[in-house]
């Protein structure tokens, strides 16, 4: 029989298994045949984490501490693990909406993690632009007179929004949305600086005691008074594969209470909106549901209505969120109120 002759590789490697333990050479023999910089740039599997629950993750969901903890994790593979038991809370199974105590130790298996991918550059006008905008701030908060355009978050095609700024601006505070508004809707929005008090604000607009509330202008006059509208609103829909909103029996519950504020004959109304609750376009799809959609909205709104209020100058919806107040659990009120912007101002002064 021919014998195969060795290429020198063969012989090196034969030669270093005599010398080194066999898991010692396999990794030896891996890393050598890899890129160093695209090692880097796959994924890595963690080992079994056993992590325990610190001041400001007290009291927070299992499934949003995991979020946070395998930020580069999918949502569904964070449940998934959890519901199949291999995520613990003091050595026992847990549910995703589980509140974490303090000092419970919580068992997190071996997943990949994404290594992290170079990020887009973060433009310095959205910077300036967002800096500009703070309202106030103080050791639990910082409030947005969020303008009109720039959505809250990244995502849905949008590489960076208001809180990636933040986050730029203020690298190493963790800090989160408390709520949101729509990407054309301007004004208030709240931000927490540390876990704790995002976990208060959540608890205090599930509980509804935060009061917000929005100034819109609506087609028509609004002959209802101060009228509460109750109608469930389906926010699961999707149209032409964009999110679309309806009023319908089957939908979540929705509240919102109009009071007209100035009106201008027949042609249009300036009211202020309280929400009771935080749904989906709620503000929109109740106005234009009562027959007085609002001005520029170009998804619920009036066509003819918004030609005639481009012609005044309204390039955007007219729709602020203007004021938001709450009083701590712990004592102290919260106020804060963002003017209309110069671009809904000039329009109402030409209505006028």
């Amino acid at each position: 029989m021919r014998r195969l002759r060795r290429a020198p590789l063969a012989r090196s490697l034969l030669e270093r298994l005599c010398q080194y333990n066999l898991k010692t050479t396999l990794e030896t023999i891996i890393y050598a045949g890899t890129d160093v910089s695209t090692q880097q740039a796959e994924p890595r599997r963690e080992g079994v984490r056993h992590v325990e629950v610190n001041e400001d993750a007290a009291g927070q969901r299992l499934d949003n501490f995991l979020m946070r903890l395998l930020k580069s994790v999918p949502k569904s593979r964070v449940y998934r693990l959890v519901r199949k038991g291999e995520v613990r809370v003091n050595g026992r199974r847990a549910s995703p909406e589980q509140r974490l105590s303090l000092n419970d130790r919580i068992r997190v298996p071996p997943v990949h993690v994404d290594a992290p991918s170079a990020m887009p550059r973060m433009p310095a006008p959205l910077l300036e632009r967002v800096r500009d905008s703070i309202l106030m701030e103080d050791e639990r908060l910082i409030v947005i007179n969020k303008p009109a355009g720039i959505a809250v978050h990244g995502g849905s095609g949008v590489s960076f929004g208001i809180i990636e700024a933040l986050r730029a601006l203020r690298p190493g505070e963790p800090l989160e949305l408390a709520h949101r508004l729509d990407r054309d809707t301007s004004g208030c929005l709240l931000i927490a600086r540390r876990p704790a008090v995002l976990r208060v604000l959540h608890a205090l607009l599930r509980e509804g005691q935060v009061d917000k509330a929005y100034l819109a202008l609506l087609k028509g006059q609004w002959n209802l008074g101060k009228k509460r509208i109750e109608v469930p609103l389906r926010t699961d829909l999707r149209e032409h594969g964009e999110r679309t909103v309806r009023a319908h029996a089957s939908g979540k519950e929705a509240v919102s209470e109009f009071r007209p504020v100035q009106f201008f004959r027949n042609r249009a109304t300036l009211v202020e909106v309280a929400l009771l609750t935080g749904r989906t376009h709620q503000i929109r799809v109740h106005a234009a549901y009562a027959g007085h959609p609002v001005a520029g909205d170009t998804k619920y709104g009036d066509e003819a209505f918004n030609e005639a209020m481009q012609k005044l100058g309204l390039t955007r919806m007219f729709l602020h969120a203007h004021s938001v107040g709450f009083q701590w659990p712990t004592g102290g009120e919260f106020s804060v109120n963002a003017p209309l912007p110069p671009e809904l101002a000039a329009v109402i002064d030409r209505m006028s």
